[in-house]
C-alpha cells in the first residue's frame, strides 16, 4: 500500500469519526465504543503499511 493511499485512508476514517461524534447525538459510552472499534480497524492498515503484518485480506 504507497504510503499516500495510507494517508488518504486515514483522513477518511478521521473526517468519518469526527463527523459522528459532532452531528450524531449519542452517550458518552456509545461515542467511546464507536471510537475504539474505529481505532480497532485502523491499527492493522496502518501497521500491516509499515510493514508488521502481511496482506489484510477481508
Amino acid at each position: 500500500m504507497a504510503y499516500i493511499q495510507l494517508m488518504i485512508n486515514l483522513i477518511a476514517f478521521s473526517a468519518i469519526l469526527w463527523a459522528v461524534n459532532v452531528h450524531i447525538p449519542m452517550n458518552a459510552t456509545v461515542r467511546k465504543v464507536a471510537n475504539t472499534i474505529v481505532v480497532v480497524i485502523a491499527v492493522p492498515f496502518v501497521l500491516g503499511a509499515f510493514g508488521f503484518f502481511g496482506p489484510i485480506a477481508w
